[in-house]
């Protein structure tokens, strides 16, 4: 079906990144939006919210075959993926699908930190992705967001999140200098509608950031709105560098031992994460820009942008601050 406005299928749509990308598109007014979903989850409320929203749904998945693919795919200008982690890999197909009924611009799923290979698992594999988009000559824009504000600032005392939510938000590098760039959560599909409508960015890779603050000052952000005080300090947990190595191993052994631990698979991805982020200090605009990515605030300096203190205020005043904390903390 033709539309007047640009028509994106966003994969992934009832996810935390996902619903963030379908807010700003639709908020931007430019787009015809689209949702892929999932025969079993066509009823759910998400899914309901979506079509009550304007969103046009798609049933299908995207582990259909090519030419059920296509069909999905008739009409689309723009692919956006925004899919679950273990799925980073299983985009072949709908990208191949993409090519061959014409969608201009495919949107992998990154959405994440910037880096070098074999530091983390999880981001050679979305490497491994914008290699085949590139070596398979579909038109593409590779946007990563930096970590979200959501994650860097500590839990208050008061939350009542799993135990397992709790030990990934305090446990943290010693020394604290590192700088990371930070995005709300929230924000991103405001960043991501600009992109998409912008010639500049096809066959390029974003980097949206709104702030860049070292972790001791986000801990103290923490101490200083959290209502806690002092007490909050008593909640971090500070390991040496070598330590989340350590970790490393420990969760690739228990993984070899059960590959459908899910909790396993996370102690290795989230620790790789924070070697990353911390150790190797990967996620800072120098290192974007040395890695060649564009950069969001040069190319849209009209799009208004939060401070992390600012958004500290606002997550603070929250009676349960850190719910995106549950979609990577399971309790098993």
């Amino acid at each position: 079906m033709a539309h007047a406005k640009p028509s994106v299928l966003v994969v992934g749509a009832t996810g935390q990144t996902g619903k963030s990308i379908v807010d700003g598109l639709l908020m931007s007014a430019h787009f015809h939006v689209a949702a892929l979903v999932r025969p079993s989850s066509a009823s759910k409320p998400e899914v309901e919210a979506l079509r009550a929203s304007g969103v046009e749904i798609r049933i299908g998945d995207m582990y259909d075959g090519i030419e059920k693919l296509k069909t999905y795919l008739s009409g689309v200008d723009i692919l956006v993926n925004s899919i679950v982690p273990w799925a980073i890999a299983d985009q072949k197909s709908i990208i191949r699908a993409a090519k061959e009924v014409g969608v201009k611009r495919v949107v992998p799923c990154d959405f994440a930190t910037p880096g070098a290979r074999d530091v983390r698992g999880l981001h050679d594999a979305k490497l491994d992705i914008r290699d085949f988009i590139k070596d398979y000559g579909v038109g593409y824009t590779i946007i990563d967001v930096g970590w979200w504000m959501q994650y860097y600032l500590p839990l208050p005392c008061r939350s009542t999140l799993s135990d397992k939510a709790k030990e990934l938000a305090y446990v943290r590098p010693t020394g604290g200098h590192a700088k990371n760039l930070l995005t709300n959560l929230h924000h991103i599909g405001t960043f991501v509608a600009r992109i998409l409508a912008d010639p500049r960015t096809l066959n390029q890779t974003v980097i949206v950031w709104e702030d860049e603050v070292a972790q001791r000052d986000a801990e103290e952000l923490g101490v200083r709105y959290s209502g806690d005080g002092g007490a909050l300090k008593e909640k971090f947990v500070h390991l040496e560098p070598e330590a989340f190595v350590g970790l490393v191993e420990e969760g690739k052994q228990e993984v070899a031992k059960n590959p459908d631990s899910v909790s396993a698979q996370l102690k290795v991805a989230w620790n790789q994460y924070l070697i990353s982020l911390y150790v190797l200090e990967e996620n800072t605009l120098a290192n974007a820009k040395r890695l060649g990515y564009l950069d969001a605030r040069e190319l849209y300096p009209d799009v208004s942008v939060q401070s992390l203190e600012e958004f500290a205020k606002e997550f603070y005043s929250l009676q349960e601050p850190g719910e995106e904390w549950n979609a990577y903390a399971p309790r098993k």
